[in-house]
């Protein structure tokens, strides 16, 4: 097996303790050699500054960070101006999103889709970014058809994507189904499947509701018959992502981005179980 590319998604914390908690988590999945780390930005721009100051601290730690960049409600002038901060600053890799419609908003500001994103980065800033965009193997829950949804993606990397990132599944054989689907459609870039770690079954159930990664009849049964007994619940969820990492792995997945939700522990347990080959 050739060395998998991996990767974390923070989020930007809104307080000192998360702060000093997301240090303490970075330096510990340091440890494992990730090709880049994440950082999200909220709906609408709205941690746009504490988006910044996490990848201008990652950065200084010497460690590569990935901004997410979102362009929904967002202006030209404005993601030009974000563009320009992010090139001063040397960062080089981006995350290229639509992202998600702040509540109440009503303006869609000059940019419907992700694609269009892509273009204008790559209209500014012409090679300047490594630019990542988001796949869904389940499908985008705002898409009219699974066509349309691969449709779409393909807009993306035709416009300028170097990789993607998956929206994250329990089901490898969506996955591969999709990378199928891609091979058909010309699509060459790597697609590195999105890993969310089990932590609490009321926050997945919620989080997939609203992203549309389905949870498979079988997977959401058990977790319900462990209830409040997190350490059985979370025992659980650690082998059954530790065997679908193993299946992408084995099937020839790229690499592994996990969703960290700004912790280490189950994650770092996952990746010691994967005994993955030295970089």
């Amino acid at each position: 097996m050739s060395h998998p590319v991996i990767s974390f998604e923070f989020f930007p914390p809104k307080t000192a303790e998360g702060i000093a908690k997301l240090r303490e988590t970075r330096k510990q999945l340091a440890q494992l050699k990730p090709k880049f780390f994440s950082v999200t930005f909220g709906a609408g721009g709205s941690t746009r500054d504490r988006t910044m100051d996490t990848v201008l601290e990652i950065q200084n730690e010497g460690y590569e960070a990935a901004p997410h960049i979102s362009c929904i409600s967002s202006s030209k002038e404005e993601i030009s101006a974000l563009l320009d901060e992010y090139r001063a600053k040397n960062i080089r890799h981006l995350v290229a999103l639509r992202g998600d419609v702040p509540s109440g908003e009503v303006s869609a500001g000059d940019f419907r889709h992700a694609n269009e994103l892509v273009a204008f980065i790559r209209r500014e800033t012409g090679d300047w970014f490594e630019i990542e965009v988001a796949a869904y193997p389940e499908f985008h829950p705002e898409s009219s058809s699974a066509s349309a949804d691969l449709k779409h993606f393909k807009a993306k990397v035709d416009a300028g994507a170097d990789s993607a990132i998956t929206q994250y599944f329990y089901n490898a054989d969506a996955y591969f189904r999709f990378m199928d689907q891609c091979g058909a459609l010309g699509i060459k870039v790597p697609v590195v499947p999105g890993i969310m770690p089990i932590y609490n079954f009321t926050q997945l159930s919620r989080f997939s509701s609203v992203c549309g990664a389905d949870i498979p009849r079988w997977l959401r049964l058990r977790l319900q018959d462990y209830a409040d007994d997190m350490p059985s619940l979370r025992s659980f969820g650690m082998d059954v992502v530790t065997d679908l990492c193993e299946q992408l792995l084995e099937g020839g997945a790229p690499g592994l981005h996990f969703y960290t939700l700004n912790q280490a522990g189950i994650i770092s347990t996952i990746l010691q179980r994967l005994a993955l080959p030295a970089a």
